[in-house]
């Protein structure tokens, strides 16, 4: 799915499925987000994985969006991670406590 502020592209792999997020990640993009990722983290058969190193920019409302996939993943027992995440990204998770959520996964 495209957007001039937020592009995503999905790939599925034997029991994987990578979701790859560039761009800016805000309220302004929330409901794109939320529409693209829901089918997916319903899919508990599958590992899913955000690819984060090309988004630029997160704000309080994307961090909840991610809050809510931790969730549901939990919820569902379903694996879920995050992987090549820019350094300035990394910071934000590390100061709002949720980097322990965001299990790193190695690279399929």
């Amino acid at each position: 799915m495209q957007n001039e502020k937020l592009t995503f592209q999905t790939e599925n792999l034997d029991g994987l499925t990578v979701v790859r997020i560039a761009g800016e990640l805000d309220l302004e993009v929330a409901s794109q987000m939320r529409s693209v990722m829901e089918p997916l983290v319903e899919l508990s058969d599958r590992k899913l994985v955000l690819n984060l190193r090309d988004l630029k920019y997160i704000d309080s409302t994307g961090i909840g969006i991610l809050i809510s996939i931790v969730k549901a993943r939990h919820a569902r027992n379903a694996p879920f991670g995050v992987e090549e995440v820019p350094s300035t990204i990394q910071k934000l998770f590390d100061m709002t406590g949720i980097t322990p959520f965001l299990a790193a996964t190695p690279n399929a």
